[in-house]
């Protein structure tokens, strides 16, 4: 009879788990309504000239850039849909938000503004000085 409680009291000390899986995400904040349209998931072949003629179906398009990295040119997989008007930008993100475009899946959403950037530190701030 102690062999069977002590079987069970063993089972019981690895079947209970200290492990608790952690939260589930908080949904992201939803920018407000803009005339501007944030365009995620691009081919790096992806030309601001592509975007504009793919937007363009859905409204007067003002600006279309598609952010570039500074050495090799190519698209950074991200850019930016400007509409003449707010009614536009929704129909453009009805029309696009989980289209192919260059045989990529692209993501459009309201742009959000962007927040003040901090100062730099100064390189003195790391602790090492110099002297001669």
């Amino acid at each position: 009879m102690a062999a069977a409680a002590a079987r069970a009291g063993f089972r019981r000390m690895f079947s209970v788990s200290g492990f608790t899986p952690p939260p589930p995400p908080a949904a992201r904040a939803v920018a407000d309504p803009c005339n501007n349209l944030f365009v995620s998931g691009l081919n790096k072949r992806t030309t601001s000239d592509g975007l504009r003629e793919a937007f363009s179906k859905f409204g007067q398009v003002i600006e279309a850039r598609v952010i570039t990295d500074r050495i090799s040119g190519y698209s950074r997989g991200f850019g930016f849909v400007k509409y003449a008007t707010v009614e536009e930008a929704g129909e453009g993100i009805k029309g696009m938000d989980g289209k192919f475009l260059d045989g990529w899946v692209i993501f459009a959403e309201y742009a959000k503004q962007r927040e003040a950037q901090q100062p730099a530190q100064p390189a003195a701030a790391s602790g090492y000085q110099y002297s001669n």
